[in-house]
């Protein structure tokens, strides 16, 4: 008949519990981590007697009136049973027992300690000690062979041995079971049971799966199962007549087979899903009592009766029968294939009889269905031991099969239709919310958060409830020791605020509590009460704000001062939060996931002035079987998330906002029973922050554990070789630096020093890359490589091929090269259109007032995709409104005329292009280098050859008659397209024939290459009126580079940036004003002189007095050549 399983009830305060029956079966004995031993008359006993043995009780064991426990004395002791009286000490060890057992007679007790000893004792007389030493780490479970002559135990070292008991030695080990270095650390207790009478089988619970294993030959027979059971098993109990095995494992499930049939005969799951730790048959086998790890006990009732005794298990052996049977042996697996067609959630009953015709038959729960021959044998010797015959209800068989004859003949009836079975994969159960950098919620004393604010540690024991925040920089806030009287289960700290949240109870709905420390104002504390039915499941702080998803399926944002933001719904149940600035990041369940998978969808928000969804529902990749273990952001804001298998991604915002796979910590970890707690990623430095767990998952909060420091490595293909490392290493730096960019466009100050060494870095890397495929022959993939370069990297990598002599290489460098150089000139045309056409909407009335002035700035972020703070912005734009009234507009047929027309005056039909060269734009044509109009993609090869008339390039053009350009040019004056405001400094050196003008004319690609934010106002100088940052440059270039000897030109501009930007609205107005007066009168002259075709005057007055000024401070800034320079000065020595 079908199971019933009881409702549970409080037995032990939370922690490992054990479970026995007396020999009566008349009571049920439990123990727990509150050092009781409880004595239960039934499961509903309101009032049971209990025996204090200590203040922790680890194990338990009863025979013979004798009650015997380990506690956390380091002592096993023993009681009279029921009373209770202390009957005195039976071993000590140097640290606690872990578990006891009887052997089957009661004289002899087995106990397994922490200080990896097994001691066998002898109940009358306790100095009769034997000690079984080999075990290499805290022993696990201790069993006895029902002979009294082995003994088997399991040890946190991953073996489970067997011994010799006399002659205490052992006799052989299984390495079966995962190392750990602690009892609670261990993902299985792995307790073992020995066949209770014929002591045929050892059960080993290992993994999902309980194995069986001989005894005498030791050979391993066979193994039990079932497609149920997807973690681990930890407790394995016979039955009285040893004929059925029942298993509890981690997650709640509880599970029966028939040993003999291999089949699972019950299957039921703990109702609230917490890992059952103890189990044990009652002594008529109808029940099963057991524990779990939160102190509460259960009871399965009506599971059969076993009635039969040793003699008629004698005259079964005696029948024909069993000789007979051997015939359909064979039966077994076609028995099994059918049932695996019924359901696997609730079978039929089905009762199995022991095949005699003595006593009564063993009633147990089964598939309800008869073997195959049954149906066709009608002969008294058709019935066997390991046959299945309906119940007494379906033959009217009343006298319990006393009668062979009507036994063996009775017609059975057909067995009913099977119903058509689910056969694929099995629903995943979803992961539970958790907060990232917290530990489980279960434990006593636990971290409630740790990032790289501080920490949240959470205490809830006896003596205390409260919670405790650190702050990792006490400058930020002093720590702080709060009351828990609400209950507060998850939390977050940032640079503003403690945020906590507590689940609803009967009386109190669910709350959120924040503690803003930052706050100017005297109230620093607010509580929100979430609707009734809506408890707090996840929480996150970004920069002035707090955000909380609930179980009601809802996202809340909140201000830091606590008023009610926006509202939305999620399209799952939330897995966690997490924020950083104006970014909150969310995880939730978007379907069932199927195999042990996740499902899980991620979200991306921002929330600043402009709000928008950046990712919006896409799937969140995971490992194989795994589910998440950390969400977060790195320091510099880009999202990342660690996963159970340890794979650490990171959000690629370059590659469409993909996740990026970049450090593996089960690399690193020296065991399978280790892990790496992650508690911060950064980028710059490349360092993932993290805590290792020695044998666990989660670190202990005392004492407090070391932060380690582990590398990332993306998992690319031979990284073993030495272009494998090149190419990893280039794509980590491209990937840990694309946070530049996004940075930038969001607004934020970032740190050009460091992105220019990180271009700088990558560049070289390509280099290195190109000059080993050069080694290697591989063209193609140095043209490749050269793609990826930028102009001044291609420059040289045009070097290095002539003076390799790969000619065919060269020249399609070449065009590569030039290709680079039209692209940045486009894109320096779209930005010159762009500022043009958000000038003409400020004339036009939106820059008039300061609501317009606001209107245009986010207009202006519209189309840039930059968010500048509002106080800059404003300043900026009363700079550039007062420049563009007056300069001249270079897009327009009519260049007298200043920007005030309507807008259609910038479109292509109405403009001239002064990037465009005349006729076709061919780059090799001879006509377009004296053009005033040639394009700026003539500087690469222009730049190469102008400061060493005497060299050739070595034949680097594939046609020389095709391609001027690629001969020897004498020095020739700059054009105005070619005069930028950090090629004019070095303009007189350039044309000087001295040797030392090889140095500067070899670096001027590297100053050619400008960063792009800093490319608008370079080419301004020779194309509309001097700003005013160029009239204050002149003005204190001196002083800057008196202060700062070191800086090479590049870095003096930088300098003067940011200097001239720290400088108030109103002064940076009047230098705008003082250069507009300057240089009004002089605009009609310089236009009369781009009308007459010169281009010879290029640089005019200015380029005079800033090429002074350069070589007033030339001698400063002569430095030794960098590798690139030298491959660029021997790639043109004539021999």
């Amino acid at each position: 008949m079908p199971c019933e399983r009881k409702s549970m009830r409080y037995g032990h305060s939370e922690g490992h519990t054990e479970v026995c029956f007396d020999d009566t079966g008349k009571f049920i004995v439990t123990c727990g981590n509150d050092g009781d031993v409880r004595i239960w008359k039934s499961l509903d006993d309101d009032d049971p007697k209990f025996i204090t043995v200590g203040e922790k009780a680890y194990s338990l064991a009863l025979k013979n009136g004798k009650l015997v426990t380990a506690g956390s004395s380091n002592t096993v002791q023993i009681h009279t049973f029921p009373d209770g009286d202390p009957d005195g000490i039976l071993t000590r060890f140097t640290t606690n027992a872990t578990h006891v057992t009887f052997n089957a007679s009661g004289s002899r007790v087995a106990a397994g300690s922490s200080d990896f000893m097994v001691k066998v004792v002898e109940v009358a007389d306790s100095s009769r000690q034997k000690t079984l030493r080999g075990h290499e780490a805290p022993v696990l479970s201790v069993t006895f062979d029902p002979k009294d002559e082995f003994l088997a135990s399991s040890s946190c070292d991953g073996s489970v041995a067997v011994w010799n008991i006399e002659q205490q030695t052992q006799l052989l080990s299984w390495p079966l079971l995962q190392k750990t270095n602690d009892v609670s650390d261990a993902e299985s207790l792995c307790r073992l049971a020995w066949q209770p009478g014929a002591a045929e089988f050892l059960a080993v619970p290992v993994e999902t799966k309980v194995h069986l294993y001989e005894r005498g030959s030791w050979d391993h027979v066979s193994s039990l199962s079932d497609d149920t059971l997807t973690q681990p098993v930890n407790v394995v109990v016979w039955s009285p007549c040893g004929r059925f095995l029942a298993a509890g494992g981690v997650g709640g499930s509880l599970t029966v087979w028939d040993v003999s049939s291999k089949l699972c005969v019950e299957r039921q799951k703990h109702e609230k899903g917490f890992t059952v730790c103890g189990l044990a048959w009652h002594p008529s086998g109808d029940q099963i009592a057991y524990t779990d790890t939160e102190g509460c006990l259960g009871l399965l009732d009506g599971l059969g009766s076993s009635r039969s005794d040793a003699g008629a298990t004698e005259a079964a052996a005696k029948k024909p029968a069993k000789d007979y049977d051997a015939l359909f042996d064979d039966d077994d697996d076609d028995d099994r294939f059918l049932d695996e067609g019924l359901s696997d959630t609730k079978s039929p009953a089905k009762e199995a009889v022991a095949g005699d015709d003595d006593d009564d038959d063993f009633l147990m729960p089964a598939t309800g269905r008869v073997r195959n021959r049954a149906a066709i044998l009608d002969d008294e010797n058709s019935r066997d031991a390991g046959s299945l015959k309906l119940g007494p209800e379906k033959f009217n068989d009343d006298d319990g099969g006393d009668d062979d004859d009507d036994a063996g003949s009775s017609v059975v009836p057909a067995p009913p239709p099977l119903r058509p079975v689910y056969d694929g994969p099995l629903p995943t159960p979803p992961q539970k919310a958790f907060q990232p950098g917290s530990t489980p919620a279960h434990l006593t004393h636990r971290f409630m958060m740790w990032n790289s604010v501080g920490i949240v540690r959470g205490y809830n024991d006896e003596q205390d409830n409260a919670i405790d925040v650190e702050f990792h920089d006490s400058a930020v806030h002093h720590a702080m020791h709060l009351t828990n009287s609400l209950g507060h289960a998850v939390a977050d700290i940032s640079q503003e605020a403690v945020l906590l949240g507590c689940p609803s109870t009967d009386e109190l709905a669910s709350k959120l509590q924040c503690l803003h420390f930052s706050s100017w104002d005297t109230n620093k504390e607010w509580l929100v009460d979430l609707p009734p039915g809506e408890d707090v499941r996840a929480l996150c702080l970004g920069h002035g704000w707090a955000a909380v998803a609930t179980s009601a399926l809802m996202l809340r944002l909140f201000s830091i001062g606590g008023v009610q933001r926006e509202i939305c719904s999620l399209p799952g149940p939330v897995v966690c939060l997490s924020g950083h600035g104006e970014q909150l990041l969310i995880v939730y369940h978007r379907a069932t996931g199927f195999d042990g998978e996740q499902a899980l969808g991620v979200q991306l928000l921002q929330l600043g002035r402009r709000k928008r969804r950046l990712i919006g529902g896409e799937p969140l990749p995971l490992s194989r079987r795994a589910h998440l273990s950390w969400l977060g952001f790195t320091a510099e804001g880009t999202p990342c998330y660690v996963d159970s298998d340890g794979a650490v991604r990171m959000l690629n915002r370059s590659l469409g906002n993909a996740w990026t796979p970049v450090c593996n910590l089960r690399e690193t970890c020296k065991s399978k029973s280790d892990h790496y707690w992650v508690v911060g990623v950064h980028e710059n430095p490349q360092q993932l922050r993290c805590i290792p767990c020695k044998g666990s998952r989660y670190p202990p909060t005392l004492p407090r554990p070391a932060v380690a420091i582990l590398p990332f490595k993306l998992p690319l293909c031979q990284t073993g070789t030495e272009k494998g490392q090149m190419e990893e290493q280039f794509w980590r730096s491209v990937l840990f630096h694309n946070h530049y960019s996004f940075l930038s466009s969001s607004g934020y100050e970032i740190d050009e020093d460091g992105q220019n060494r990180a271009q700088k870095e990558q560049q070289e890397l390509l280099m290195k890359m190109f000059a080993l495929s050069c080694k290697l022959e591989r063209e193609f993939r140095c043209v490749e490589l050269a793609e990826l370069m930028t102009q001044n990297a291609a420059t040289l990598a045009i070097r290095y091929a002539s003076r390799s002599r790969r000619m065919a290489l060269a020249q399609r460098l070449n065009e590569i090269a030039l290709e680079k150089a039209n692209q940045e000139e486009e894109e320096e045309e779209e930005q010159e259109e762009e500022a043009v056409y958000s000038d003409v909407r400020r004339t036009a009335g939106y820059g008039q007032t300061r609501a317009g002035r606001h209107g245009n700035r986010h207009n202006q972020e519209e189309e840039e995709g930059e968010v500048g703070e509002e106080e800059d912005g404003q300043e900026m734009e009363t700079d550039e409104a007062t420049e563009t009234k007056t300069r001249v507009n270079p897009f327009t047929k009519d260049a007298d005329s200043p920007v005030k027309s309507s807008p259609t005056t910038v479109g292509k039909a109405g403009r001239t292009n002064p990037f465009k060269a005349a006729g076709s734009r061919n780059p090799y044509s001879s006509s377009s280098s004296s053009s005033s109009g040639q394009p700026r993609a003539t500087n690469i090869l222009d730049n190469m050859t102008s400061s060493r008339k005497s060299a050739p390039l070595g034949g680097s053009a594939g046609k020389p008659n095709k391609n001027p350009v690629l001969k020897p040019l004498a020095p020739r004056p700059k054009t105005k397209t070619q005069s930028t405001l950090l090629q004019m400094t070095v303009s007189k050196a350039a044309s000087k024939k001295t040797p030392e003008s090889v140095e500067p004319a070899a670096d001027r690609p590297k100053r050619a290459d400008v960063p792009p934010p800093a490319a608008p106002p370079e080419n301004a100088e020779n194309k509309r009126p001097r700003t005013g940052f160029q009239l204050w440059l002149e003005e204190n270039r001196e002083s800057i580079v008196a202060d700062r000897p070191d800086l090479e030109e590049t870095d003096v501009i930088k300098e003067a940036m940011g200097r001239f930007r720290t400088l108030s609205a109103d002064e940076r107005l009047s230098w705008t004003e003082r250069a507009k007066g300057q240089t009004g009168d002089a605009a009609d002259l310089k236009k009369r002189k781009r009308a007459g075709g010169g281009g010879g005057g290029g640089g005019g007055e200015e380029d005079e007095k800033e090429t002074a000024k350069a070589d007033e401070n030339s001698a400063k800034k002569k430095k030794a050549l960098d590798p690139s320079s030298k491959l660029s000065a021997f790639a043109f020595n004539k021999n």
